[in-house]
């Protein structure tokens, strides 16, 4: 099994939000998850809110789950640097 740590949107028509998951890559977009690591909200009334337990990302990066683009772009905006880790 190959993991990917990847968004899973919920929300409605123009208001969504997404929640920061680790599934199987063969899984559709809004398919099973194995782990939830944190939450997205991209449309908030100042700015974009963003939390995830990094322990638990440290983990999953550990066993070889690998972060999607824009996953990895979360992660670096938040000063957690994902490549770093799962090369080392």
């Amino acid at each position: 099994m190959s993991a990917r740590i990847r968004l899973k949107k919920f929300g409605t028509k123009k208001r969504p939000f997404y929640r920061i998951v680790v599934m199987d890559k063969r899984e559709p977009r809004d398919g099973r998850t194995i782990d939830e690591l944190g939450f997205y909200h991209p449309i908030e009334a100042e700015e974009a809110q963003l939390s995830f337990d990094v322990e638990k990302a440290r983990t999953w990066l550990r066993k070889g789950a690998l972060p999607s683009d824009t996953v990895r772009k979360l992660f670096n905006k938040k000063g957690f640097y994902a490549g770093d880790l799962a090369e080392g």
